[in-house]
């Protein structure tokens, strides 16, 4: 275990907290951001409500990938980038499980990624422990994946974290263009858009960080 274990694990600790926090303000969060009274509550089939609950689901297994990098990487550049990941993207989950606890929704359950149309709906119920990669999200890695990722130290792990997450983010980036276009929330269409950029901006930049280590990105599916 590197010398920056505990600090990675009060880090950890501190950004667990900070997501059960805004998930418990998120209706205040999410009236500031303009969702109120005036705004019609989305339906549980909605984009806005399948957004909010597919990629809530999707951030958190980003955040459990980048959570490993600590206590697994010499690298502080993937340092630097996994903590802004894990940071980003638990605030981000904390507002989407928000807006669905102040629309009455829940946060699981239903089809995955039917709110994307019949291209997509054939995801069928969530399973985080699936392996088999037609049964996930886009980007998501399967549990095979993310054993052998925890198998590995040093730069044979950065690089299969930057190959797992750039998928991650393609995967994600899909999902909130899709979103962009389609949403009828504004505070929804925003959040998404703020996705698809920091995700496209940061997916190129992970692309010349595999390179610099002499890793290749992972086949198409």
């Amino acid at each position: 275990m590197s010398s920056t274990a505990p600090r990675s694990l009060a880090r950890t600790a501190l950004l667990a907290v900070i997501a059960v926090s805004l998930v418990l303000i998120g209706g205040g969060l999410a009236v500031a951001l303009g969702i109120g009274r005036e705004t019609p509550t989305p339906s549980d089939d909605s984009v806005d409500a399948g957004f909010a609950r597919d990629m809530a689901r999707h951030h958190l297994q980003g955040v459990l990938m980048a959570d490993l990098v600590p206590d697994r990487s010499e690298d502080p550049e993937v340092e630097l980038l996994a903590y802004d990941i894990s940071s980003t993207q638990n605030s981000q989950v904390g507002r989407m499980q928000g807006w669905l606890d102040l629309w009455g929704l829940p946060l699981s359950g239903g089809d995955t990624m039917a709110w994307m149309g019949e291209e997509h709906a054939d995801h069928g119920a969530y399973d985080p422990e699936s392996t088999d990669r037609g049964a996930l999200m886009p980007g998501m890695a399967t549990e095979a994946e993310l054993a052998n990722l925890r198998s590995l130290t040093g730069t044979e792990f950065d690089v299969e974290f930057l190959r797992l997450m750039i998928r991650h983010h393609q995967g994600g980036f899909e999902m909130a263009e899709f979103t962009v276009e389609r949403a009828d929330v504004e505070a929804v269409r925003d959040l998404a858009q703020g996705i698809a950029q920091s995700q496209a901006t940061e997916t190129q930049y992970m692309l010349d960080m595999l390179a610099a280590r002499g890793g290749t990105p992972l086949p198409e599916p």
